[in-house]
């Protein structure tokens, strides 16, 4: 008998010790689940309590996210009509003067610059023009041998009546009038040739003047260069700015899409993000028959003096019904098939809004649905919000 118990003690005092740990562990488990854990120390660098709305993003004031976070407010405009068309800027040929010589002569002195501004009127060079001295010195001598003549036939006039002059020298007088008067007008019209604008001429030093008020923005001209008429290029060009043109590439299947007086939006790689207003003048007449597209003239509101001729660009033309919103490419989170951005509700909340796109273009794309004018959205850290908001669907810290 004893030899029999004698084994069994250990076994009823590890049954006796197991039940006193479980017990122990089941009060353990009840005051646990009375005591709440001790809360993780909060950090700048995340969100706070995750939000109701999976799609809705807080961050605790002061996080270190909202630092590298942009947004802006974007209005409703007119939709593309097309998609984006390759466009190049060039001068406004109203508002140009290409300024140059009819005469041979040789540059004195210069008075303007690259990036002057000058007026209408305002002398931009002298020329020593001896062709231009020669010319009016002719017209001077007709004028006096004319004037001469003039005084010749009006004193025979008076002796013709008493016949103190033969008929026959009374008209060889007029004929010597005559052709001193011719000679007088080809003077005159030579002289003019020279000097079609009527420059100011000071013996035989011409004033070159700008014709318009604008800004130089080209001078090809050096002190004491020669010229003469059919230079390759202007000797100078002074332009405004503020207007310039857009030459459109447009297709064919196109044209009957589009009008004048339709609306153009204009972007240039020198100014991601931004857009310039313009609005179409013309049409071009003739297909290019090796790309198959039509030349379309427009007139580009340039008051802030950004672009500048023969600068590339790319266009979208507007259509006259139907609204959208202009949105910058870096705002567009693509996710399959959906394109999503985020709108600033607060400046430290933001809303993932599912959008729809009707156009998307190099630097800007426009909404047809999903956001309205006035909204703020996210510009820059669209991408750091979406990584946020998969981070805490996913359950990370």
């Amino acid at each position: 008998m004893q030899a029999f118990q004698r084994p069994g003690r250990p076994i009823l005092i590890g049954l006796a010790v197991a039940g006193a740990v479980a017990l122990a562990g089941g009060l353990l488990a009840g005051a646990g689940a009375s005591v709440a854990p001790a809360p993780a120390s909060a950090s700048v660098l995340s969100p706070v309590a995750p939000h109701r709305d999976p799609d809705v993003l807080r961050f605790a004031p002061g996080a270190e996210q909202l630092s590298s976070i942009q947004s802006e407010r974007v209005t409703a405009s007119a939709l593309p009509l097309t998609d984006t068309l390759s466009a190049r800027l060039a001068y406004d040929e109203d508002a140009t003067a290409r300024i140059g010589v009819g005469i041979n002569g040789r540059i004195l002195s210069i008075a303007a610059s690259p990036g002057d501004v000058v007026k209408a009127g305002q002398v931009l060079a002298v020329v020593d023009a001896p062709e231009l001295g020669t010319a009016t010195a002719d017209l001077d001598k007709a004028r006096a041998d004319e004037h001469r003549k003039q005084l010749v036939a009006e004193r025979a006039t008076e002796l013709v009546p008493g016949d103190a002059i033969a008929q026959k020298d009374w008209e060889a007088l007029q004929s010597d009038l005559a052709q001193a008067h011719a000679e007088t007008v080809r003077a005159t019209q030579r002289l003019h040739n020279l000097n079609p604008a009527g420059l100011a001429v000071v013996g035989q030093r011409l004033q070159l003047v700008s014709p318009v008020a604008g800004i130089v923005t080209e001078r090809n001209v050096n002190p004491g260069l020669e010229v003469a008429p059919g230079l390759a290029a202007p000797l100078f060009v002074v332009s405004d700015p503020a207007r310039l043109w857009a030459l459109i590439d447009l297709p064919e299947q196109l044209l009957g899409r589009v009008k004048a007086g339709g609306q153009v939006t204009v972007e240039s790689d020198a100014y991601p993000g931004a857009q310039f207003s313009a609005r179409i003048a013309s049409l071009g007449q003739l297909v290019d028959p090796n790309t198959r597209r039509v030349t379309v003239r427009a007139l580009v509101d340039n008051r802030e003096h950004k672009l500048l001729p023969e600068m590339f660009a790319r266009v979208h033309l507007l259509q006259t019904a139907g609204r959208g919103i202009a949105v910058p490419n870096s705002a567009i989170v693509n996710r399959g098939r959906y394109a999503y951005v985020y709108v600033a509700t607060t400046p430290d909340a933001f809303t993932r809004r599912q959008v729809t796109l009707a156009t998307q273009g190099g630097d800007t794309s426009y909404v047809s649905s999903g956001l309205q004018g006035g909204e703020s959205i996210v510009t820059v850290g669209a991408l750091l919000l979406d990584a946020e908001l998969a981070a805490r669907a996913d359950g990370q810290p």
